[in-house]
Formats: C-alpha cells, sequence, structure tokens
C-alpha cells in the first residue's frame, strides 16, 4: 500500500525524527524537541517549516491548535516504506529464543506454534497471532478406515501437520446372494487403508478429494464413490473450521503498557474481535495480494487500511510462514499505530521464517 511521494533529505529526516519521537513518548512533538537530533544543528524555525510542509502533504497533524504534530497514517506508511531499515539484531535474538526454547523434535504442532507465538508477544510487547497450518496446504501422512458398526466406517486422516480429522460413511449394500463377513470385511479395510496411504501419501486433502478413482481397480470400485464423497466433505468441513485455529498471546501485556489501549470501549471491540470474530481477523490475514504473489512476505496495514473498525487504530504487521513455495501458515502483530516498526517486522519475519524451518 505505499504512497506515492517525493521528499527532500530533509524532509525525510524531520518525518523520521518525528515519528521516532512520537513512538518514544506518545506526545505530540514540537520542534524544540527534535532540534538536538540534527547535525550540523537546524533551527527550531527551520524544522517548523519543514513539519509544516509535511502536514499539508497529509503526513503529520495537529491534534490541537497549541499541541505539537503527530504522525498520521499516511505519515507512518511513508515512515515505513521508506525510511527503515528492519533490526537485523533483533532478527537475531529472536531466532536464538526461538531455536533454545522450542523442541521441534518433542512437541506437537500446537504447542510448538503456541510458545512461538508467547516468546514473540514478550519481545515486542504488542498481540502476537499465529495461525496453525492451513488445512489446505497440509498433505496426508496415514489414512486408516474403521469399522464402527456392521453397516458404517469411520475414515481418519492423520495429516504432516499432526492433525486427526474423521468422517462416517455407511457401508454399500452387500451385493445380493453373498453374506456379510465382519472378519473379512476388517481385512479388507485395512488392505484398503494401506493401499489408499501408499498412493496418497503426500497429496494435500483438497487434491486427493478432486482425483480420478478409477485407478483404484476394481477390487475397490464399490468403495470409490463413497471415499470421494466423505474426502470432499471431510475437506469443505475443515476449511469451516480453520478460522477458529489461531493462538492469540500478549493481550494483557499490550493493554498494561500502550497508553491507546486505555479506553474501555475501544478494549471492549478489539476483545470481541479476537475472541468472537476470528474468522474475519483470518480472512484479513490472509487476503494479501503480495502473500499471494510471493513477492513481499511481510505486509504492515496501518490504521485505516484495515477495514475491520476495530483496528482502524492498529497496525497489524503479518507473514507468512512456508511450506517450499506455498503459504502454510502465518506470523502476525497487532498493536497501536505508534508502533516500534523496525522491531515489528524484524520480529514478525523472523518468526515466520524459523516456523517455515521448523515445519519443513
Amino acid at each position: 500500500m505505499p504512497i506515492q511521494i517525493s521528499l527532500n533529505n530533509r524532509q525525510q529526516q524531520v518525518l523520521g525524527a518525528t515519528v521516532r519521537q512520537y513512538i518514544a513518548t506518545a506526545r505530540p512533538v514540537g520542534s524544540e524537541a527534535l532540534v538536538d537530533g540534527f547535525q550540523p544543528r537546524v533551527s527550531p524555525a527551520t524544522i517548523r517549516n519543514v513539519m509544516g510542509y509535511l502536514e499539508k502533504a497529509g503526513l503529520l497533524y495537529q491534534p490541537h491548535t497549541s499541541a505539537g504534530r503527530v504522525p498520521s497514517d499516511s505519515g507512518y506508511r511513508v515512515y515505513v516504506d521508506q525510511l527503515i531499515i528492519p533490526s537485523e539484531q533483533l532478527a537475531k535474538q529472536a531466532d536464538r529464543l526461538l531455536s533454545n526454547r522450542l523442541d521441534v523434535e518433542g512437541w506437537t504442532v500446537e504447542a510448538m506454534l503456541h510458545g512461538a507465538a508467547q516468546i514473540l508477544s514478550t519481545l515486542s510487547g504488542y498481540i502476537s497471532l499465529v495461525t496453525m497450518p492451513l488445512v489446505s496446504k497440509a498433505v496426508l501422512r496415514h489414512l486408516q478406515l474403521v469399522q464402527t458398526d456392521p453397516s458404517r466406517v469411520m475414515l481418519i486422516v492423520v495429516l504432516d501437520s499432526y492433525e486427526t480429522h474423521s468422517t462416517l460413511f455407511d457401508l454399500p449394500p452387500v451385493p445380493s446372494g453373498e453374506s456379510a463377513d465382519a472378519e473379512l470385511l476388517d481385512r479388507e479395510l485395512q488392505i484398503l487403508s494401506n493401499f489408499l496411504t501408499q498412493h496418497l501419501k503426500g497429496r494435500s486433502l483438497g487434491d486427493i478429494a478432486t482425483l480420478d478413482w478409477s485407478d483404484l481397480g476394481r477390487k475397490f470400485d464399490r468403495y470409490a464413490d463413497l471415499l470421494q464423497d466423505s474426502l470432499l466433505d471431510l475437506n469443505q468441513r475443515t476449511k469451516s473450521t480453520v478460522s477458529s485455529q489461531m493462538f492469540i498471546t500478549g493481550v494483557a501485556e499490550v493493554m498494561k503498557r500502550q497508553p491507546e489501549f486505555s479506553e474501555i470501549q475501544q478494549v471492549q471491540t478489539l476483545m470481541q474481535l479476537l475472541e468472537s470474530e476470528r474468522e474475519q481477523l483470518w480472512s484479513l490475514i490472509f487476503d494479501s495480494t503480495e502473500l499471494e504473489a510471493g513477492e513481499r512476505r511481510v505486509t504492515v496495514r496501518i490504521g485505516a487500511e484495515n477495514p475491520l473498525e476495530p483496528m482502524k487504530t492498529c497496525t497489524l504487521v503479518s507473514a507468512t510462514y512456508q511450506r517450499g513455495s506455498a503459504t502454510f501458515g502465518s506470523v502476525s502483530m497487532l498493536g497501536p499505530t505508534r508502533m516500534v516498526y523496525e522491531n515489528a517486522i524484524a520480529l514478525v519475519e523472523a518468526t515466520a521464517d524459523y516456523l517455515s524451518e521448523a515445519l519443513s
């Protein structure tokens, strides 16, 4: 969401200094507060003139006539796009903490993602949001068919994220002239389970649900339509429940540390979004042309750039963690627009990079 505006060197210096000062103090910034930061020294009058230009350009504004200036959403946007470099030192610190505190071999995926979310919120002081792997991108690790009663079978699918999903279907009727044999059926289901696991392992649920089942062979033809319908159903149901699979940490800490969240009404609407409207939040995190195109792994949505009303005074920083070149999940950070962007971007990207490697 870049803003096309050209600033000369002095204007960039004043905008950058104003944003950093406001982030540090949460108070409107006057020209006198910036004088000491310029070498060689610049007069307050010169700085005021530049701040006046930046205000006319829509990058700063005065909350009150006698107050100093505050960055607008557009000012933060120019600052993020043109004036900062993410903190390499903090990114390395995050990678060390993640490597030392998370057990890739011994922990479940859920435990690892939850741990990553906690580390991210502790380092940043903001709210962290880490999604579970997208089920549509997860691939099949094991498939099992289990008879639950004489006429029903449970299809159990284990994904490579170690999530387990199941669905029930009725058995096809026994052909005329044949009698049901439970022991024979169990053996047949086990053979079919092994056959399917061997041929379908490594494919995504979406791929499996739309396969041409004719190559299963005549022996299993009578199951093919039922299995395909069951997998289609399973694929749809996992899509509809995926929005709740998100770890959110750091809410209490950000409420204490950030004055922007001192108003009860704002806190209530934000909490409602985080607790009961996660589907909207999920859609926002993954609805990005940059993420889909793979051209820019980190996106920063500032203030009014967020379409959800409770987030219009917030910034959402998001990066995807990958499997190969495919988006597998997301790491995000939510805080006030008065965010330390150099740190936030570095932390989110470092966490996403770590998870990409760990979950491969």
